[in-house]
């Protein structure tokens, strides 16, 4: 474990740790923050976009993709109710339960921290909307392939998530 000399000449591993504690929680907060705000902006955009067009918007990539604005109600994947009161506290336990389960992971792994701050990102994302608005903005259609339509913040909780088991699966395999 590296260590520093403190002025006095004693070795100083708390403020190692210390440090490397907040450099790890910077490192989530950072990849949460860019999530939100990619999240916030794109849904803005959205509006912007399609709310006079609503709920068809405009075409991407023919028969593949295309901006659909929705007003989801719902939990993932349509499920889960709409109340959003019921829905916000299910996602702050859910991140509990992340934090708890991968804190360890986290202090070890650039990867878990990164996928952590993903998911934070997304969830605070459709938190604020289902505050601001009783609903999440989703707009990302793969009609062709998906049923669902999403947004950028589902997208990052998904990717956060497989990153999380992949990230399992490598560490017990190391083991």
């Amino acid at each position: 474990m590296p260590s520093s000399t403190s002025p006095d000449g004693s070795i100083n591993l708390f403020r190692n740790q210390a440090s490397k504690s907040l450099s790890n929680a910077l490192v989530i907060a950072g990849v949460a923050i860019l999530v939100l705000w990619a999240d916030q902006y794109t849904k803005r955009l959205i509006v912007r976009m399609c709310v006079p067009d609503f709920p068809a918007c405009r075409t991407i990539v023919p028969n593949l993709l295309r901006w659909t604005y929705e007003r989801n109600m719902h939990g993932a994947f349509g499920l889960f109710g709409s109340s959003a009161v019921l829905l916000i506290a299910m996602a702050i336990v859910v991140l509990v339960l992340f934090w708890f389960s991968f804190r360890d992971a986290a202090a070890r792994s650039l990867t878990v921290r990164i996928a952590f701050g993903m998911i934070v990102g997304g969830a605070i994302g459709n938190v604020l909307d289902r505050v601001h608005y009783g609903y999440v903005i989703d707009f990302i259609d793969f009609y062709r392939i998906w049923p669902n339509i999403f947004n950028v913040g589902d997208s990052c909780i998904t990717t956060g998530v497989g990153l999380l088991l992949l990230s399992s699966l490598v560490t017990r395999r190391h083991r």
